[in-house]
């Protein structure tokens, strides 16, 4: 009953019904904020490794190859969300969505 669950044609019914409710102008802002938690939370679950692998007393592997000391590391701040504003068209006149 189910075996092709998710074909091509239902993709484009999800596209056309996100573009009708957020408009296409939303979409690349939406796009921006997702990459930017991603990267986000992908930094801070890699804080959260290499901390539960100094608790167990194995030091952690940096992803980028590199050797660092894990004696002289400070603990990590957390890392706030940034705010996006728009900012003023080149006239001197606001965009009006």
């Amino acid at each position: 009953m189910l075996r092709n669950g998710l074909e091509p044609w239902h993709l484009l019914v999800v596209l056309a019904v996100v573009i009708l409710l957020f408009g296409s102008k939303k979409l690349p802002e939406m796009a921006r904020g997702l990459g930017k938690s991603m990267r986000i939370l992908k930094a801070e679950t890699k804080a959260l490794r290499e901390d539960d692998a100094q608790a167990a007393g194995t030091p952690a592997a940096p992803a980028d190859g590199t050797a660092q000391s894990t004696a002289t590391e400070q603990p990590r701040q957390a890392v706030e969300p940034t705010v996006i504003t728009k900012a003023a068209e080149p006239n001197g006149q606001q965009n009006k969505a």
